[in-house]
């Protein structure tokens, strides 16, 4: 922030010349207003840290202005000036949000020392909510990259569950960005300032991951030599995300159950009830009303997580939004790796396009890193791809049956049976290797 800036509105000429003069002595940058109009104008072009507002205005009440400006500017401070016997107005302007009021004429030794605590004040909200803005950027739904319906519609459901507390179920095939959108809840909910925790639950076997949710006291396995908080202690006032909840052990459901219904729970080898304020996001790749109709999963416990269920769809159904992450990602790796990679060539875009995803967003950020560590131009190639992806055929190649198309997918096939390797190639086609690179460069493989 280079300018501490001040706007002064007030109708009288010589009063706003006199304190413009005595604060840009100060060093700040000053702008004028002699009416409400003129001033709500300058707030709409100018990013102001604090208002010296007039109570008596020529079509406005300072006092009225100051909540209006208020709830549109929360972070700019606003310091109120009132003439004589007007000062119970000054007193309701603080409560509608000024920062305070002095006197004309009789504080002007306290304008200066009190301007510059609420500049203070104005300019600390400020990098606050632009750090806000960061992490929004970062971790909120501003991260979640793409287009085309399937995403948008499904963004829209996140951000309107994100302002409740309700408990999300997030579905979908693994890679589809569940843990994304996961935090993208939390930091648009009231929750932001708390923590968010993430337990992938197939990672440990019941008993740890029993004591890493809840916990456990000191002697109460061994190995347990001291008292331990768990996931849901950690998460408290925020949000707890149980990724992969259908491989979660049936007793540990039960326990998972009692937090649901209760908010409660006990540490392993504790007496001692614990309570807890904690939402929860859960997700899976698993049809969890299947599991519960084969008994692995409780149903009671299944219908408390999907009170408000989103899928994810997969990325071979936004194909669309293919462009948009790898340009993402092309530039997230470039910087990474520190080369000034711009760009991918139409041949390497179109293999991305036709591509089936089965790893999802997960598989094309892999692919993406890859290609950008290999590359040794400033531009992503064929070539940089994955064997089984350079040499995969397509939907038009498969049924055509003239004799070129056939040779030139079984030369294919034999390439991504060898890993690109064509002296390999050569002998298992049982043709020369001078030949292989004729019929490649032919068939433009």
């Amino acid at each position: 922030m280079s300018d501490k800036t001040i706007l002064i509105i007030d109708d009288e000429d010589k009063l706003r010349g006199l304190l413009s003069r005595i604060l840009q002595l100060e060093g700040y940058k000053i702008l004028e207003a002699s009416t409400g109009k003129s001033a709500l104008k300058v707030l709409e072009n100018e990013k102001v840290q604090v208002i010296l507002s007039d109570v008596k205005l020529p079509d406005a009440n300072g006092v009225e202005l100051t909540s209006q400006i208020k709830t549109s500017y929360p972070s700019t401070e606003i310091i109120v000036l009132t003439a004589y016997g007007t000062i119970q107005d000054g007193v309701k302007a603080i409560k509608y949000g000024a920062f305070d009021y002095i006197t004309k004429g009789d504080d002007n030794d306290k304008i200066i020392p009190l301007v510059s605590k609420a500049m203070d004040k104005a300019i600390l909200q400020q990098r606050v909510e632009y750090l806000e803005r960061k992490v929004n950027a970062r971790f909120g739904f501003d991260f979640i990259i793409g287009r085309s319906k399937a995403i948008l519609n499904v963004v829209e459901l996140a951000k309107k569950v994100a302002k409740t507390d309700t408990t999300v179920l997030l579905l979908g095939e693994t890679g589809t960005g569940k843990e994304v959108f996961a935090q993208a809840i939390h930091y648009e909910s009231h929750r932001r300032q708390k923590p968010f925790v993430a337990i992938n639950c197939s990672a440990f076997s019941k008993e740890i991951l029993e004591s890493e949710l809840f916990g456990h006291k000191a002697g109460a396995f061994t190995g347990a030599i001291k008292d331990k908080k768990g996931l849901f202690e950690e998460a408290d006032g925020g949000t707890i995300f149980l990724d992969e909840i259908g491989e979660m052990n049936p007793d540990l459901q039960a326990k998972l159950l009692r937090v649901l219904e209760s908010g409660t729970f006990i540490k392993v080898g504790d007496t001692q009830t614990k309570q807890v304020n904690v939402r929860i996001i859960a997700a899976t790749n698993r049809d969890l009303k299947k599991e519960t109709d084969e008994g692995n999963f409780r149903l009671d416990l299944f219908y408390r997580l999907s009170v408000f269920q989103i899928v994810l769809p997969p990325l071979r159904e936004r194909m669309e939004d293919i462009v948009l992450l790898s340009r993402y990602y092309l530039e997230e790796f470039s910087a990474k790796v520190n080369r000034r990679i711009q760009s991918f060539d139409k041949a390497f875009l179109k293999k991305l396009e036709s591509h089936p995803w089965k790893g999802n967003i997960r598989e094309l950020k892999n692919v993406l890193e890859r290609a950008v560590i290999l590359c040794d131009t400033d531009t992503l190639t064929v070539d940089l791809l994955p064997f089984e992806m350079q040499f995969e055929e397509d939907d038009q190649m498969t049924s055509t049956f003239d004799l070129q198309t056939v040779e030139k997918n079984h030369i294919r096939k034999v390439l991504l049976y060898t890993k690109g390797n064509k002296t390999e190639t050569a002998h298992l086609l049982n043709i020369g290797l001078t030949t292989l690179y004729r019929k490649m460069e032919e068939y433009k493989i």
